[in-house]
């Protein structure tokens, strides 16, 4: 069904690896912020000015080095800086595209409010989005970094249009500028991108035309380079298998939350690419032990086999406390590496749909 894509995992696998299975861990993206991040931001807003935009910039500096480190400590295989610098997945965006314009924070549930962005112009892309998160995480760590993005489709979607036709053609314009964005990242080294669309699994009729977008978002991306796909929160069914034929490498799904009740949908026809299995739930605060993790992990393999498998939360993190989320993502990487283990030592049977 799907195209045929190189194997970009094995340039993650850590040149010490001790086993011969690998399991990719990684994080989707967001994690929680010190405290005091979100005390420096306030301080840059008042209006005595006492604590400017360069303090603000050292103190997300400050805040991004200690969360790599800590993704760091925790045993991870490709990182993040948990997204320091960004305050919600389309506003920061938002803020750096032309053409978009803010008239206010909007009621989205409860007494949350979110910034929600009017697209009134035709949007341009005017400076790199991402390349200096990324040339900065890089240079405080050794370890392989993935750089999130959010995708056109979500952009467009959870925006106001007051400019385009319609949305389909507002998500096309905005993958041309993720395409620019990605060859300025790929330039500056990054080789593991993954394109966050929480938006199609609210609008799954609409898959068409993410695919179009990843197809104009892929375009002249270098082989070695890994892309992946977030999607979350809803029916998988709907999305299922048309999704195999897009341009990327990887899937990454929130299933821990629903109780794995989605699984079977993957089983047929055979799950062809990789997939990035949420093993540990984003909406508890509950930490997993390191023997449910493992039992979540070897759920995975019903799916694709271990060479297939990347072992990640559901989602981000920002809503946890930092203890729990540090102590989720410790036991998720110890679960993958007593995995890997038993599968050297023939422990665990494999026994995907594809065979």
């Amino acid at each position: 069904m799907s195209r045929e894509l190189p194997n970009t995992r094995e340039q993650f696998r850590p040149a010490d690896h001790p086993t011969e299975h690998f399991l990719l861990t990684t994080v989707v993206g967001s994690y929680p912020k010190p405290k005091w991040l979100n005390r420096a931001k306030e301080l840059a807003e008042e209006d005595s000015r006492e604590f400017d935009d360069g303090d603000l910039e050292e103190a997300m500096d400050d805040a991004a080095r200690l969360i790599t480190e800590e993704h760091v400590r925790a045993g991870l295989d490709a990182i993040v800086d948990g997204e320091m610098r960004r305050n919600e997945m389309v506003e920061y965006f938002a803020h750096r595209i032309e053409g978009y314009e803010f008239n206010g924070p909007v009621k989205v549930w409860g007494h949350n409010y979110f910034d929600k962005p009017s697209v009134a112009d035709e949007v341009e892309y005017a400076e790199p989005w991402l390349v200096d998160e990324f040339e900065f995480t890089s240079g405080v760590t050794d370890r392989p970094v993935k750089v999130p993005i959010t995708g056109p489709y979500t952009l467009a979607s959870w925006s106001f249009n007051e400019h385009y036709d319609g949305e389909e053609e507002l998500a096309y314009e905005l993958a041309g500028l993720v395409n620019e964005e990605i060859e300025a990242l790929v330039a500056a080294g990054a080789r593991y991108i993954q394109i966050d669309e929480p938006a199609l699994a609210t609008t799954p009729d609409d898959h068409a035309i993410v695919g179009e977008c990843l197809e104009h978002i892929a375009d002249g991306v270098p082989e070695d380079v890994r892309l992946g796909l977030h999607v979350c929160y809803g029916n998988y069914s709907r999305i299922y298998p048309e999704i195999l034929d897009m341009p990327v490498h990887e899937y990454d799904l929130e299933l821990a939350n629903g109780g794995y009740e989605q699984l079977d949908v993957f089983k047929s026809p055979t799950f062809d690419k990789d997939l990035a299995l949420g093993v540990v739930d984003v909406h508890t605060t509950e930490v997993e032990t390191v023997e449910e993790i493992k039992e979540n992990i070897v759920k995975g393999f019903e799916i694709v086999p271990p060479e297939q498998l990347t072992v990640s939360p559901d989602c981000g993190v920002k809503l946890l406390p930092r203890g729990v989320a540090y102590q989720k993502m410790e036991n998720m990487v110890t679960a993958a590496r007593e995995v890997e283990a038993e599968l050297d030592a023939g422990e665990i049977t494999v026994g995907y749909a594809g065979e």
